[in-house]
């Protein structure tokens, strides 16, 4: 006999009258089941978010790749747009002192060489400082390289680290949810009623078939 039939018509038996021990007991045991089963669907729940939080995780990384290739394309443009300038400003400088470092002096010449001595002191000069323009700029765009390389590296190993974690938790709800304890569960549970209900019947003195189909 099913032992839920058995409940019922214990239930509307008019030889058997339920107690409140009976009831406290029935409540507690239905209440333990109710909790079982809802800790086992928070657990399918918890391994869903789990999932989807991989899902979540590998999109992101992804996105912080495409961003770094975007954000280095931009850098490598403007650190040529800004260091051309300063290339371009010291080449022109080089030509113009080569030019006056070959140049002849003397009466015929037009040139004297206090004035050749002169161009030459103010050219090196200017040539200097456009090199040191070239040099600091340059400085700078390899410290915010650096920068920009490391700020990848450690918001990669952040995400890496969430994969790895989120792996890691799939996996544990997985072997969890591969040991089904709800036939225990019910076992258990149907013992219990059993026993309640058998306890119920001896203290009412009806025991009778209904007691020996529980046993």
């Amino acid at each position: 006999m099913n032992l839920q039939t058995v409940l019922t018509d214990l239930e509307s038996s008019q030889v058997v009258t339920l107690d409140d021990q009976f009831r406290e007991e029935r409540s507690r045991i239905f209440s333990n089941i109710e909790s079982a089963l809802k800790d086992k669907r928070l657990k399918e729940a918890s391994r869903v978010e789990a999932v989807r939080s991989l899902f979540r995780s590998k999109n992101m990384l992804l996105d912080t790749e495409q961003e770094h290739v975007a954000e280095m394309n931009e850098f490598t443009d403007r650190k040529e747009h800004t260091i051309k300038p300063f290339m371009d400003k010291v080449e022109v400088l080089q030509e113009e002192l080569d030019g006056i470092l070959h140049t002849r002096t003397g009466f015929l010449r037009g040139i004297s060489r206090k004035t050749k001595a002169q161009r030459e002191e103010e050219t090196t000069l200017r040539l200097t400082s456009a090199k040191k323009e070239l040099e600091e700029s340059e400085r700078s765009f390899a410290a915010e390289e650096v920068s920009l390389g490391e700020d990848y590296e450690r918001r990669k190993l952040e995400i890496l680290n969430q994969i790895a974690n989120n792996k890691r938790e799939i996996e544990r709800l997985e072997t969890a949810s591969q040991i089904d304890d709800s036939a225990e569960v019910r076992r258990i549970t149907c013992e219990n009623l059993a026993d309640a209900v058998n306890a119920l019947l001896k203290r009412t003195g009806s025991v009778s078939e209904e007691a020996g189909s529980l046993s």
